[in-house]
């Protein structure tokens, strides 16, 4: 009997449920070096939900990459290499530091491709988060399933990063930094701080930084310049990865409707753009 197509598992769904404990939400003040200020009812910062409701995967349900082996909620479509492309988030109301809050996550899309690189897999994901039944954020996200690089394969040039920024900040990703998000999210992806296999299986020259760490640090900085605005969604895409210890750049410019952000890699190209949306 042939193996049924991956695209049976659209609408596929799940639920968990999960505290926003206080201790996880310092301890990510502490990784990004601040001091660990916030308290029981506090609001989670924007897109610091990636420190809760992450799968409890066995040892033996991992894959070579650390990764969760594909199959149990995402279809396993022979595609190794798995990348983060970003999203979109929709603010109703905050979550609170001390909440019980069920997240369901649905598949809404499956899309295969050929592209230079071989063949490509885009999934899209939905992620419903509510307490008490009372819907909060919804998270749009997608991701990309793709073969190995060749040997010796080169990674695509950039798009030229904007030249119109009138804030920024420099970040020097560490290996430390990397490996302590990846603790507080639970997330096993070697990429992030197994040097010898991200250079020798996937192809890629040092540490990857997280896509939703640089997400998170983005988000950050447009908050300090949306003023007496309150923010309502931001879009996310990731383009090209950064590397650590490599320093790269933050930057962004404020807008009639919130604020656009991206980050600058050290030759100059976008890596990941952040657009903040935002109403008086």
């Amino acid at each position: 009997m042939p193996s049924p197509s991956p695209h049976c598992a659209i609408g596929r769904s799940e639920r968990v449920t999960d505290t926003l404990d206080l201790r996880q939400a310092r301890l990510m003040q502490l990784t990004l070096d601040r001091p660990a200020t916030l308290t029981k009812g506090d609001p989670l910062p924007p897109f610091w939900h990636y420190l809760y409701f992450n799968p409890q995967i066995r040892a033996s349900d991992l894959g070579r990459d650390g990764h969760e082996r594909l199959g149990r909620f995402i279809p396993d479509f022979g595609l190794p290499r798995r990348m983060w492309a970003g999203g979109r988030v929709t603010i109703d109301a905050p979550l609170r530091l001390g909440e019980e809050v069920e997240k369901r996550s649905t598949i809404r899309s499956i899309e295969e491709k050929t592209g230079r690189s071989g063949r490509l897999c885009f999934v899209t994901v939905d992620h419903d988060f509510s307490v008490g039944g009372e819907h909060r954020i919804r998270e749009t996200q997608n991701i990309v399933y793709r073969q190995p690089p060749a040997p010796g394969s080169a990674p695509p040039t950039g798009q030229r990063a904007p030249d119109d920024a009138r804030f920024s900040r420099v970040v020097t990703p560490d290996p430390v930094t990397l490996f302590r998000y990846s603790a507080l999210i639970f997330y096993g992806h070697r990429i992030h701080y197994d040097a010898d296999y991200t250079r020798e299986v996937e192809g890629y020259p040092s540490l990857v930084v997280h896509g939703p760490l640089t997400a998170t640090l983005l988000v950050d900085l447009g908050l300090a310049h949306l003023g007496d605005r309150r923010l309502t969604a931001f879009d996310i895409r990731a383009m090209q990865p950064l590397f650590a210890p490599t320093p790269y750049t933050l930057e962004g410019r404020a807008t009639q409707t919130g604020v656009s952000l991206w980050a600058r890699t050290p030759d100059g190209a976008t890596a990941m753009t952040v657009t903040l949306h935002a109403v008086d």
